[in-house]
């Protein structure tokens, strides 16, 4: 029996701190750098400012201005390599890396303020395996109101929230039919920003969120067509990340967790279910993409 997508990824988590023992891959080190939500103290709330004056110090302060923005008034730029009269006194640096790829900070979710104020219908049942259990039935559900909320929640990178909000996305997706249609606008921007975030765990998390929504009704494809500038330029940049093992195997190919291939299925999975239109729009976005439908 398979594991459910929210279940693989608490697995990756447990497999990751047996494999790098140091903890420089852990949630506190992710903390540590603003890369996740610092969220509460404790599962009970925030400790009293009296008691925890050091809760956070070892925490990176928020930056006052963009790394980028210039220094106005700095009379010293580039002073070491000018000479009298603008003659050049040495090979100057290079540009810096442009960092295109680099992971930013995930943000906050609606979905971690929702479940922890007690408003979601559900509740996480521990044992053998943790498991998702519905308080009502799923088709009765507002989809309206819930999908964007578990949409958004899927980016969280700390359990409960990312359990819950992944294998409610797809319990939502599989028994939702006719009611997922309208609600396709409301869901262009909780999965922008989480593609936005380039964490490649949490983009392939997303992009299989992605192929079972085009997959879980009919229409669906279609209705995505006019967002395709939102959701594809990300893509368009890892289009070709895929890791140079040369001779090697890699064996994590059934985890599908190698981004490149995972955004290759998911554009050909767009043609198939965009209809006429799919082809040209994503060409548009992605240049070197090759269509899978066309001979």
């Amino acid at each position: 029996m398979s594991k459910s997508p929210a279940a693989t990824l608490m697995l990756e988590d447990a497999l990751t701190k047996i494999i790098v023992r140091d903890g420089s891959k852990g949630m506190k080190v992710m903390k540590q750098n603003r890369m996740i939500p610092l969220g509460q103290h404790c599962p009970l709330g925030d400790f009293p400012p009296d008691m925890a004056q050091n809760a956070w110090n070892n925490v990176k302060p928020r930056l006052t201005k963009s790394c980028s923005a210039p220094s106005i008034g700095n009379s010293t730029f580039n002073a070491a390599f000018v000479g009298f009269g603008g003659a050049s006194r040495g090979i100057p640096p290079g540009p810096p890396k442009a960092g295109a790829t680099d992971p930013r900070p995930v943000p906050v979710s609606e979905f971690r303020r929702f479940y922890e104020r007690g408003d979601l219908p559900l509740t996480m049942s521990h044992g053998a395996s943790c498991k998702l259990q519905w308080k009502v039935d799923v088709e009765k559900l507002d989809y309206h109101h819930y999908l964007p909320i578990f949409f958004d929640g899927a980016r969280e990178q700390e359990d409960p929230y990312r359990f819950l909000a992944v294998q409610g996305t797809y319990d939502m997706l599989e028994k939702g039919g006719s009611k997922i249609l309208p609600v396709v606008p409301q869901l262009i921007i909780p999965m922008k920003t989480a593609l936005n975030t380039r964490n490649p765990i949490l983009m392939c998390t997303m992009l299989k969120i992605l192929q079972q929504l085009v997959k879980s009704g009919d229409m669906i494809g279609e209705a995505l067509v006019p967002y395709y500038r939102q959701l594809l330029p990300v893509m368009n940049i890892f289009k070709s990340h895929n890791a140079n093992l040369g001779d090697k195997m890699d064996y994590n190919q059934r985890k599908r967790t190698n981004l490149g291939d995972l955004i290759a299925e998911t554009l050909q999975i767009l043609e198939q279910n965009g209809g006429e239109d799919a082809f040209i729009n994503i060409k548009y976005m992605i240049p070197t993409y090759e269509s899978c439908v066309l001979a």
